[in-house]
């Protein structure tokens, strides 16, 4: 099979930024950084801002320092765009609710949900817990109740509620109106 040729391409590639912030993620000074480095701090800040292209040799050095691999400068980011009304609907129990999955089915750091709860709807009739460490609800639009072992809580829009994700709950639209929901599971429930 024939190697289709690559064109070189002279648009500069911007890692600076990604520098930085892997020089900020260790809480580490552009100074201290120029000491373990050998670099100069008025090259280290060019490079930051994309000024200046490291050498290779040095990139390496940068990189060691950092504890970031090169390859990671040069990725492009993994991203998951979900359009208004385009995620995958999914059913985690429930009545009268309609769930849309808005993160990467492949996201396992957390999960958002989009609910829309119609008039009446509900949780399971009995107390039930998500796989998850922390279990997060944010009303969008109306109101909703949610019921936790040893208390209730009645959210209306804007509001957003906390609690263990391993803690039993139930939940209820005690309303005449729809209310949407988005529940946010960090890390993602286990399947």
């Amino acid at each position: 099979m024939k190697a289709l040729p690559v064109e070189p391409s002279n648009v500069p590639v911007a890692i600076g930024s990604r520098i930085r912030a892997a020089r900020q993620s260790q809480r580490l000074t552009i100074e201290q950084v120029a000491d373990a480095t050998g670099l100069t701090k008025g090259f280290l800040s060019r490079v930051e801002r994309d000024l200046t292209s490291p050498s290779v040799a040095s990139l390496v050095t940068l990189c060691q320092v950092l504890s970031v691999s090169i390859g990671d400068l040069f990725a492009a980011p993994e991203t998951h765009l979900t359009r208004r009304d385009d995620g995958p609907r999914i059913s985690l129990g429930g009545q009268g609710i309609v769930e849309r999955l808005l993160t990467a089915r492949s996201e396992r750091r957390l999960q958002i949900l989009q609910a829309t709860i119609e008039p009446g709807g509900r949780g399971e009739a009995e107390l039930y817990a998500v796989d998850c460490d922390v279990d997060v609800l944010h009303v969008v639009k109306g109101r909703i109740k949610l019921i936790l072992t040893n208390d209730e809580y009645e959210l209306e829009e804007g509001d957003t509620l906390s609690f263990p994700g391993r803690e039993p709950h139930t939940w209820v639209n005690p309303t005449d109106e729809p209310v949407e929901v988005l529940w946010i599971l960090v890390p993602a429930a286990s399947r």
